[in-house]
């Protein structure tokens, strides 16, 4: 219980109470430890945890709870709202707990909170093994994995929550639970897709699955309307096999790009076809086949190789994001992207199209949290900018692009959302989840403890 001869923002009997190091305004870490991806984000915690163990997680959440503090729980800390800090309340660091458990025999690991994407590709890929993550090698699993996951294996092997078997979370209460099919059903549900609005997970237990050798890469072709609407015709109408992402974006001064397309538009199509080589080179002469590509890179690779192939993504970035899931796309639309693309207020902005389907399609749309099943792709509009005074420009021109392109009103991936209020939760889960989502906030969180996130209010709290 809280003791009320402190006060409530006297975070002293937490250091105490801690195994792991707290740090506040003033010690030479703080300002690295409350950074988060998302440069365009500057919040002043009152303290960081850097939680040593489960122990320091419960402990955490229990001082926040009974002093009515926020708190933000940090993984990856990639969200592009920056959920991995807040101001004036807690963040509780999960980055040490970063142990993995390999079970090659079961096919399927334990993975702790702060374990990233590319560690654990890494590890499985010794064995021949993999479980789909995003397309980034520096995300944390547990937040990728909360929102849905969409990546490199997702046609073939649905999202990542279609492989997760278990997890362990410390719910608002402070205690630690284990939730599968079994145990805690609903709360299970819940994870799958409901982010980190129902506790602390501190370890997920996936199911590996068998990847060699991939065959894929990037091909760079101009930026034309057939090129883009041929290349989610291609992507939408191959077997489950290929996974492609097709970015429509300004050239970056990369140095395998003629320097006169620097800043100039273009479309890359980066792909990962998991069956065989002879397959994915075929999938490559299908995309020369659309234009005379500008540069490519595509070759028989392993599958770690291809969380690599754009190069290490920058630590920080100030990045305005929008997105929406779409059931077609055509020429009229294909012309919107490049007539916005052209207009953009920074060299380093892009609409990427993400075509789904496959496995993703054959769960059920209640099965889980995320009721997207049925969407034939998710669009993104996104820019970049270098300096933090220039993002509300980038802000409205992904706005704008978005609704040029009937986004807002198409549903959304809650992982891609910057914005937390609630019509954009609406957005994310359609009406039946959403009841369903604050039903079982309600019985594990009805306090909105974890409210630094896409916030599902609980239902005891809406009446």
């Amino acid at each position: 219980m809280l003791d009320q001869t402190t006060s409530i923002t006297d975070v002293s009997p937490l250091r105490d109470a801690l195994h792991g190091p707290l740090i506040t305004a003033g010690h030479d870490a703080y300002d690295s430890a409350r950074q988060v991806f998302a440069a365009s984000v500057d919040r002043r915690p009152l303290a960081v945890v850097r939680a040593a163990g489960v122990e320091d997680v419960t402990t955490t959440v229990r001082f926040a709870r009974e002093r009515g503090l926020p708190l933000a729980v940090r993984a990856g800390a990639h969200a592009f709202a920056g959920d991995g800090v807040v101001e004036a309340g807690i963040v509780l660091d999960l980055a040490a707990l970063d142990d993995l458990e390999i079970d090659v025999d079961g096919r399927s690991a334990w993975a702790q909170g702060g374990v990233k994407a590319g560690v654990y590709t890494d590890a499985a890929a010794e064995h021949g093994l993999a479980t789909g993550f995003g397309d980034t090698g520096s995300v944390g699993v547990a937040g990728l994995t909360l929102g849905g996951g969409i990546g490199w294996l997702v046609r073939r092997h649905g999202l990542t929550i279609d492989s997760l078997l278990a997890a362990e979370v410390v719910t608002a209460d402070g205690e630690l639970v284990t939730t599968d099919d079994e145990r805690h059903p609903d709360l299970f549900w819940a994870l799958r897709g409901g982010g980190g609005n129902f506790g602390v997970v501190t370890r997920l237990r996936y199911r590996l699955h068998e990847v060699g050798p991939v065959f894929g890469g990037m091909v760079v072709l101009p930026a034309e309307r057939d090129v883009l609407t041929g290349l989610v015709t291609l992507a939408g109408d191959a077997p489950d096999d290929l996974s492609m992402i097709i970015h429509a974006a300004k050239a970056p001064p990369a140095p395998f790009l003629p320097a006169e397309l620097h800043g100039r538009p273009i479309i890359m199509a980066t792909f990962l076809h998991a069956g065989s080589a002879a397959d994915g080179e075929r999938t490559a002469a299908a995309i020369r086949a659309l234009a005379t590509p500008i540069a490519e890179d595509v070759r028989a690779m392993t599958y770690l190789e291809i969380f690599a192939l754009g190069g290490p993504g920058p630590d920080r970035a100030a990045i305005a994001v929008r997105n929406g899931f779409a059931d077609a796309f055509d020429a009229a639309d294909a012309d919107l992207v490049l007539e916005h693309l052209a207009t953009a207020p920074t060299p380093m902005a892009m609409t990427q199209i993400r075509v789904l389907g496959g496995a993703v399609a054959r769960v059920a749309h209640d099965a889980t949290a995320y009721a997207h099943r049925d969407r034939e792709m998710l669009v993104i509009t996104g820019a970049v900018v270098a300096d933090v005074e220039a993002h509300p420009d980038a802000e409205a021109w992904a706005g704008e692009t978005a609704v040029a392109l009937g986004l807002p009103a198409s549903g959304a991936y809650v992982n891609y959302l910057s914005d937390d209020g609630e019509a954009t939760v609406r957005r994310a889960y359609p009406a039946a989840t959403l009841e369903r989502l604050r039903a079982v906030k309600g019985r594990y969180d009805p306090e909105n403890v974890f409210r630094v996130n896409r916030n599902v209010v609980p239902e005891r709290a809406g009446r």
